[in-house]
């Protein structure tokens, strides 16, 4: 009878050796950039647990050199970063990266390389378009590698009326496109790697920036107005708002001209009869400059003597002598007796 423990302890380790490793990571990766820079990065999309520290020396050359220049991300060590000047190529590049951790050692597997093999050049630059016969495409770039001999390239291109993009294989730098439709509108990227007389790597480098031919006019109008929104933003509206903040300060500096223009005072003339005032205190014909001879004849010069206006209390008459009737008697007078005295 089989005991239930014996095979459960061996799938336990089986178990464990599989979790751990899960976590350990899966090996070195070097690649060199250009041969400007190399780097050499582990764990990759990986969560690493402990700081690594790399040490690497070349075949034929005793001295084993630690990492000078680690690369971080996350507070963990992530790879090492080679200038141009720790690289030789063409001879056997060995590299060992551990870490201790709880008492253990550490290590993620690594196999000598060939650095020649591990190189990737830059992008390609400066795509051009020439217009070689009626029907006939001829695309140059240059490369950012210094050695260009040792590049192979790739073009890829479409239409804007295609569903794929077509690619082929360059030995130079130069890509002739035999037939062209010139109601078509073309786009071509360009990629590079070292051909299989310098290395044997299929490390390409990154697509180049698109290069477009053509007279499509919906393209055409969307890179018109691309183009004219990157001059309105990035000359446009710079320069206005500069002009506008040179503006606000002027109109500072001359503030009180600008309101003198903008709200008119109205005219204040007292100034003008200070001397009437001042000097002829008031006197308007003295300070017009009248003759006083002048003033003196439209004076009066003449005399008038007042008259005397009196009335008389009034005084009944008292006559007893006696009329026949029907005969006028004397005059009769009002209730009073008036006098006017005149001179």
């Amino acid at each position: 009878m089989a005991v239930p423990g014996a095979s459960l302890v061996p799938m336990l380790l089986g178990l464990g050796i599989s979790l751990a490793a899960a976590h350990s990571p899966a090996g070195v990766e070097c690649i060199v950039f250009n041969e400007e820079y190399m780097t050499c990065t582990w764990g990759s999309g990986q969560t690493l647990t402990a700081n690594y520290s790399l040490y690497y020396w070349y075949e034929n050359r005793s001295p084993v050199v630690e990492c000078q220049q680690y690369l971080w991300e996350h507070g963990v060590r992530i790879g090492c970063r080679f200038e141009q000047s720790e690289i030789i190529q063409f001879k056997p590049f060995h590299v060992r990266v551990n870490a201790s951790q709880d008492g253990r050692t550490l290590e993620i597997p690594s196999n000598c390389m060939e650095l020649q093999n591990l190189v990737k050049p830059g992008a390609p630059v400066n795509l051009t378009i020439r217009n070689m016969s009626s029907n006939q495409l001829q695309l140059t770039w240059s490369s950012p590698y210094p050695n260009a001999h040792c590049l192979e390239h790739v073009v890829k291109y479409k239409s804007n009326k295609d569903t794929s993009w077509m690619k082929q294989e360059v030995k130079g730098d130069i890509f002739s496109f035999p037939s062209v439709d010139y109601e078509k509108y073309y786009t071509f990227y360009v990629r590079s790697k070292i051909n299989n007389y310098c290395g044997s790597t299929q490390l390409w480098s990154e697509w180049s920036v698109p290069v477009f031919w053509g007279s499509n006019a919906t393209s055409k109008g969307m890179a018109e107005e691309q183009l004219q929104w990157f001059w309105i933003h990035t000359v446009l509206i710079p320069i206005a708002s500069c002009l506008l903040l040179l503006v606000l300060v002027v109109l500072l500096v001359r503030m009180e001209r600008v309101w003198v223009i903008i709200m008119p005072r109205i005219p204040n003339p007292s100034k003008n009869f200070d001397d009437l005032f001042i000097t002829h205190n008031g006197d308007f014909q003295e300070w017009v400059g009248v003759p006083k001879d002048v003033v003196e004849s439209f004076k009066p010069n003449y005399s008038e003597s007042i008259c005397h206006v009196s009335e008389l209390p009034y005084e009944p008459l008292q006559d007893n002598s006696t009329h026949l009737p029907g005969l006028p008697g004397p005059q009769e007078h009002g209730p009073y007796k008036n006098s006017y005295v005149g001179a």
